[in-house]
């Protein structure tokens, strides 16, 4: 299921060829193949990977689209300003894609070079897909830390992603997964929607001990108060791996999702939020999930993605 990205998707605007500080993305960026990359790294160094899947997003009854998410995303990219310590690599592992439905079997191989990525100190930098992604995410984070470790989940999303899993898993079910499959495990969720939610989902979110922040705490100017919360999480986990699910931003900013939303939060607010919690420099990777091209009509959704993923960078790098 894995494939390299093509490089031409690696394109665009071009200032110099020669001035380092005119660099675009697209100059620098290192597209490798995972499965013959052995050069652990010495210096910072992200690792782009894409997981081309909707499977999981159709399993719960979502709109389909967001498997041709990464490339879109990886276009989107190209042309942003490279302002990066020369020190650092960026490189493009390519994708693992879920074929024929074989859901589960994707996640596992998104595992497995989510955790060759750490094992080489490259910081998973993921770009989905449904947000199917996060289990793949999450297997690979596991198999990489000590089984005594405590791993802190910090989701930024309208939705628990809790359902029961006893006939099928979907986008819908990642963090009870994990709930369950490894009692190390911490989950935070920022961004919750009340009307999101049914109350079977609250009540489970509260049987496992789930915290989370409501969107309307942190859209009513109280969000210092409410990042102290998160801040008390990270603190308590020894890694965290930062998850972000797309149709928590308000569908006037990103009409191109899975299950959008007039009561989402900002982008700013989501940049806030994203900084505040890579501060803490407990954090060692990082997916962005549910974005749909086929839905999104004006590149606006796309567009916001790739500004996301520069925001992350940025912040790891600094």
């Amino acid at each position: 299921m894995y494939h390299l990205t093509d490089q031409n998707i690696w394109s665009g605007r071009i200032d110099s060829e020669t001035v380092k500080e005119m660099f675009r993305l697209h100059q620098v960026v290192q597209v490798k193949n995972l499965t013959s990359f052995h050069e652990k790294q010495s210096d910072l160094a992200i690792g782009i990977i894409g997981f081309k899947s909707d499977e999981g997003v159709r399993r719960n009854q979502g709109r389909a689209g967001a498997y041709e998410a990464p490339d879109e995303i990886r276009k989107s990219l190209a042309s942003l300003p490279y302002r990066f310590p020369d020190h650092m690599n960026i490189f493009d592992f390519g994708n693992v894609s879920c074929e024929d439905m074989k859901l589960e079997k994707a996640q596992e191989e998104l595992g497995e070079a989510v955790s060759k990525l750490l094992k080489l100190n490259i910081f998973p930098l993921i770009i989905g897909g449904g947000h199917e992604v996060a289990y793949g995410h999450f297997l690979g984070v596991q198999s990489h830390v000590q089984s005594k470790d405590k791993i802190g989940i910090v989701n930024i999303d309208a939705h628990f992603d809790m359902r029961p899993y006893d006939e099928m898993t979907s986008s819908g079910t990642m963090f009870r997964q994990i709930l369950d499959q490894n009692e190390n495990c911490g989950y935070f969720c920022a961004g919750i929607q009340k009307a999101g939610n049914t109350q079977y989902l609250f009540d489970i979110a509260k049987s496992y001990g789930c915290d989370y922040i409501l969107e309307e705490e942190i859209s009513n100017g109280e969000i210092k108060e409410e990042v102290n919360k998160i801040h008390q999480f990270i603190d308590a986990n020894d890694h965290i791996m930062l998850t972000l699910c797309s149709d928590v931003f308000g569908n006037s900013y990103a009409p191109g999702v899975s299950a959008p939303s007039p009561f989402g939060l900002s982008p700013k607010t989501v940049r806030y939020l994203i900084k505040e919690i890579l501060s803490s420099k407990k954090v060692f990777s990082f997916d962005i999930a549910e974005i749909n091209p086929l839905l999104d009509k004006t590149g606006e959704t796309v567009k916001l993605a790739a500004y996301i993923i520069y925001e992350v960078m940025y912040n790891i790098a600094y």
